[in-house]
């Protein structure tokens, strides 16, 4: 009976029947390496596939990049704050510590005398602000004493308040610089992957979808000689301007015409888009704001119809590019890290919206 329930030795595969088997091992390990390597083979692309590939990353990334100036210049701002605050506070502090230190010479003189008055008490207390609570010092205390103390009150409140307003500002802060590193890791992360796939290409077929036109320089930017891109310029001069300022605006975005495109830049040597519009106003005497989407609020709403040179002309839905309109259907604008700062269509993205700088 024993024997019935022991359990059959294993046969070793010896002969046929082993090269059969390592045979058919070898054959199925093959077959899944073939079809692994299918899964991951990434198919070549056409220069037509990876323009739009490249085109899609460099809008995600010029969105993330508007986010990036916005949250810039807010954390400058609560940065700006802060320092106010804490300037504010160790002024109050500096006064505080005046007061105190007259309040604490009467005291003393008294104590000399032989009375000690509760001025000694508030200079010597480890915690002034407690000790001021005490709503009977004052009864104890003269006029004037009582008048000078209720002075460090109100200036140890109002401390408490500064220091109070600068923790909230320094959150804020924290808060902007956090987006910042968020905002900079997937601007880098699209522009690299764009970089990856126009590399892939001969540099005949990155000419041929526009990419990489102009020199490149030391880091990796784009660069491109005034001559050879304003020939694009209505009637081969600069337009003329409404006003002043839109010709000095539009003279500064000429002198710029083979800048390279930087994120994140604004002059003078290199530009993101609403940096060099940016930019161009500024040298106009005009403050516009850091991104495209504020950009588009600096003054009324044009028509496209009625567009005139210095116009700000707006692409795609979420406002994520900016161009200075020259005129003749043109406007002067950064385009990529493909390209430099160059003079292109207002039909070469879809049109947004145009502003005429109040």
């Amino acid at each position: 009976m024993a024997a019935a329930h022991r359990k059959p030795r294993p046969r070793s595969l010896t002969g046929p029947t082993a090269r059969t088997a390592a045979t058919l091992a070898l054959a199925s390990a093959a077959t899944a390496t073939a079809f692994d390597g299918a899964a991951h083979a990434e198919p070549r692309l056409t220069p037509g596939q990876v323009k739009a590939k490249v085109d899609r990353l460099y809008q995600e990334a010029e969105k993330a990049t508007e986010k990036y100036n916005g949250a810039k210049e807010k954390a400058a701002k609560a940065e700006r704050q802060l320092d106010a605050l804490r300037d504010e506070s160790a002024r109050r502090m500096d006064r505080l510590n005046a007061r105190r230190e007259a309040l604490g010479s009467a005291a003393a003189a008294q104590y000399r005398t032989g009375a000690l008055d509760p001025t000694i008490q508030l200079v010597l207390s480890s915690d002034p602000a407690h000790y001021l609570d005490d709503a009977a010092l004052t009864d104890r205390l003269g006029t004037r004493q009582a008048a000078a103390v209720e002075r460090v009150r109100r200036e140890l409140r109002q401390i408490g308040q500064l220091r109070g307003e600068a923790d909230g500002r320094l959150a804020e802060l924290r808060q902007r610089q956090g987006e910042l590193r968020k905002q900079k890791k997937t601007v880098t992360g699209k522009l690299t992957e764009a970089k990856r796939l126009l590399d892939q290409l001969p540099a005949a077929e990155r000419t041929s979808i526009g990419a990489g036109a102009g020199d490149t320089g030391t880091d990796g930017t784009v660069r491109a000689s005034r001559s050879d891109l304003s020939r694009d310029l209505p009637s081969g001069a600069l337009p003329k301007a409404p006003d002043s300022r839109a010709a000095a605006a539009i003279a500064y975005a000429y002198k710029a015409l083979g800048s390279p495109y930087v994120w994140g830049a604004t002059g003078p040597n290199a530009f993101d888009c609403s940096g060099l519009t940016q930019a161009a106003y500024r040298s106009a005497g005009v403050s516009l704001p850091r991104t495209t989407y504020s950009q588009i609020n600096a003054g009324p709403r044009i028509p496209r119809s009625q567009l005139q040179p210095g116009d700000l002309v707006f692409f795609y839905s979420g406002i994520s590019h900016v161009g200075l309109y020259i005129g003749d259907g043109k406007m002067i604008h950064a385009p990529n890290p493909s390209a430099p700062v160059r003079i292109a269509s207002v039909d070469l993205m879809p049109f947004a919206g145009a502003t005429r700088v109040a």
